[in-house]
């Protein structure tokens, strides 16, 4: 059984946590620390590149640390080396060593680090540091085969004397370093003649892994699930990169090949800007390269996919949808090219071009170090300005600034709360947990809506500690809602702490927490930032959501309806909840929630994956019905496999149950998932009035495991 907990804070209309298990974790049990006192300090080191041309745009040369002067935040700091980096196209190509890296006399041998530098030490002088990085996750296998010859392309032809070049990938569970650093282009080719098309390109429809099996618990699904969808885990590999990158003092570019990228509804927009500040703190300016190249759509689509149907075939409206889609995978790669000083190569078959661009993006520079004077590490941006002593008229390019480093696990009672907020208040977010978030809205009366927020963590990423012989994982919670001009709406903050024993306390490790709260607001556009914290380990997760609550009074031509809660779990409430209020408190929150329904809660799938020997729980409602309509509303969930339905549930009448303040109608109806095959779908649910002749779709992906 799901243990659930309930609490009740003046912002929030509801919060509860619940989950689900099983499988085995050994005990963590906390030591005390016997040794010896010890003191710590931090010397941060900063570097930043420097371009100084003159009024006619040509390189300055011969300068020193002595013509220059650092600030950061306004105060001066003493340059502890300057180097300049001279990249000369047109020399010839410096002897190797004679004894290069064993992992790069190994072929195929893959590795998970770059081969870091010394502090101040420039280990590759006078190189220029191209790294190219293949989402396998991302491309289907024609265009990993365009990616790769392109930069094979790019290596015998077009390779210059100062590049040295690295080759990374990600098939979808880590990013592998295929050779480091070099200059030979004969390593290069061949490791690239290795690359197996079709690896890792993240496209099954099915997984097969024995931790996808159902586990016959409540939420039917196991800490898996967070890696079906995996935009977010694209993003993180693309942040571990620079992180690595991070390690060399040089400047550096991360050519980025993917068949588009699209943030969908429930990524995490605070994984995007964790990316782009570590990106930016390590000196990486990101290229993207779209690798299906220019693309010729016909307005139906092709034969690959059955066709649309619908009035959509004669209006050009499917025509318009599919290049929308299109447009939005585009979208990403330029922004994560354009937030990191970077360029997007898109619709272009030349491939090559995008690496080309990256290569001319490093001329000759100056690289300036210094350590901070300020050594806090508060994650904060740190600004800096670089200005010549005595040549005002010359340009320098450089980066404006940068997020220092952050360390939120050394806690002390009475720094907690102050940490957690700074956390929270951090421009550069703290994304160490994995966290996946559902926001609805159900209309209360003609000008409010109750806005309940589900967040999901996997059980393997929090920490058991036994304390008084309970075990238990504490969680601190904090979500805030902004308006679209950054005006604080509302926010909630808990702390929860699950304890368990027994077989349940080691089953955490394999299923998630469900946590959950409410708030009531006006139509309008909104972000939603929630942070959450493992007290035993200090790790933090934040996940930033932007939604919108339509104002369903001003809906004319088709149905008003709520958004749509896919759930394959019903639990009762009075079995599984602690209340912190009176009962007569409890009682208030869940006659608001209109999730609860005679004393038992349906439980946001989130992450909308679903086991096929489930049951698919679907809850809406729809609003302002004619009153002289006698006529019910019919409602019924399809199931698309690109354009071809797959399934189609018989629709479900609806005469009662309106609200007389709201003027909702609620409509809820279940069945059995067995009868698809395992795989992804678009769900669609349809709601149509036959009085009015007025009709409502909404449509989400779900993933079906075996």
């Amino acid at each position: 059984m799901p243990i659930t907990y309930r609490y009740l804070r003046p912002f929030a209309m509801l919060a509860t946590v619940a989950m689900a298990f099983p499988q085995t974790r050994p005990n963590a049990v906390q030591q005390p620390d016997t040794g010896p006192v010890k003191f710590e300090t931090t010397l941060q080191l900063v570097v930043e590149m420097v371009s100084v041309t003159d009024k006619n745009g040509k390189t300055v040369e011969g300068l020193t640390a002595k013509d220059f002067t650092v600030t950061e935040d306004g105060k001066p700091q003493e340059i502890r080396f300057c180097e300049y980096q001279k990249l000369a196209d047109d020399a010839p190509p410096p002897p190797r060593p004679a004894a290069p890296p064993q992992s790069s006399q190994v072929l195929g041998m893959t590795q998970h680090q770059i081969a870091p530098e010394k502090p101040g030490e420039i280990g590759h002088r006078d190189r220029r540091m191209l790294a190219v990085y293949f989402d396998m996750s991302a491309m289907p296998p024609p265009d990993q085969l365009r990616a790769i010859s392109y930069t094979e392309k790019f290596i015998k032809t077009r390779m210059k004397a100062p590049d040295l070049m690295a080759l990374l990938k990600y098939d979808g569970g880590s990013v592998s370093v295929l050779t480091d650093f070099t200059d030979d282009r004969d390593l290069l080719d061949q490791t690239l003649q290795k690359l197996i098309v079709g690896s890792g390109q993240g496209f099954n429809d099915t997984d097969d892994d024995d931790s996808s099996a159902d586990t016959g618990t409540a939420f039917g699904q196991d800490n898996s699930e967070f890696n079906i969808f995996n935009t977010d885990r694209q993003l993180a590999a693309l942040e571990t990169a620079a992180k690595m990158l991070g390690n060399l003092n040089e400047k550096k570019v991360l050519i980025y090949f993917a068949s588009g990228l699209r943030l969908q509804g429930i990524d995490n927009q605070a994984q995007l800007q964790a990316f782009t500040n570590a990106a930016v703190r390590a000196n990486v300016v990101l290229y993207s390269v779209d690798a299906r190249g220019l693309v010729a759509s016909a307005p139906l689509g092709d034969a690959t996919q059955g066709s649309p149907g619908g009035s959509g075939m004669y209006s050009g409206s499917s025509a318009l949808a599919a290049q929308a889609n299109f447009a939005k995978t585009q979208d990403t790669l330029w922004t994560l090219a354009a937030d990191t000083g970077g360029k997007a190569l898109l619709d272009n078959n030349d491939l090559a071009l995008g690496i080309v661009q990256a290569e001319q993006s490093i001329s000759n520079y100056y690289a300036i170090g210094y350590y901070t004077t300020n050594t806090s590490l508060d994650g904060k941006f740190r600004r800096i300005k670089i200005t010549l002593n005595n040549n005002a008229a010359a340009t320098l390019n450089f980066r404006q600034g940068y997020y220092a480093g952050k360390t939120f696990n050394k806690f002390t009672t009475a720094d907690k709360e102050r940490q957690l907020e700074d956390a929270f208040m951090l421009g550069d977010p703290i994304t160490d947990l994995t966290i996946r978030m559902e926001v609805n809205y159900f209309q209360l009366n003609r000008a409010e809506y109750f806005v309940p927020v589900a967040v999901k963590i996997p059980g393997s990423e929090l920490a058991l500690a036994r304390h008084g012989g309970a075990e238990h994982t504490v969680i601190a919670f904090m979500t805030e809602v902004k308006d679209e001009y950054g005006a604080t709406v509302t926010n909630v903050r808990d702390k929860v702490d699950i304890k368990l024993t027994g077989e349940t306390a080691a089953q955490l490790n394999a299923h998630p927490i469900q946590y959950e709260t409410g708030f009531t607001l006006l139509p309008g556009t909104y972000t939603l930032k929630t942070l959450a914290r493992d007290e035993e380990t200090g790790r933090i997760g934040t996940f930033i959501f932007k939604f919108a609550i339509p104002n369903l009074n001003k809906e004319e031509k088709r149905i008003p309806i709520s958004s749509v809660v896919l759930s394959s779990q019903r639990q009762a409430v009075r079995d599984a909840v602690y209340t912190a209020g009176r009962g007569s408190t409890q009682a208030a929150a869940q006659a608001t929630d209109p999730l609860v329904e005679d004393g038992v809660k349906l439980i946001p799938s989130v992450t909308r994956v679903f086991n096929k020997n489930s049951d698919l729980y679907v809850y809406l409602q729809a609003y302002e019905r004619a009153a002289t309509t006698t006529q019910p509303l019919l409602a019924y969930v399809t199931f698309y496999r690109g354009k071809t339905k797959a399934y189609e549930t018989a629709p479900v009448s609806v005469t009662d149950g309106l609200d007389a303040k709201s003027k909702a109608v609620p409509l809820r109806f279940s069945f059995p998932l067995n009868q698809l095959p395992a795989g992804r779908y678009n769900c669609q649910v349809s709601v149509i009035d036959p009085g009015t002749q007025k009709a409502a779709f909404w449509q989400a992906p779900v993933m079906l495991l075996p």
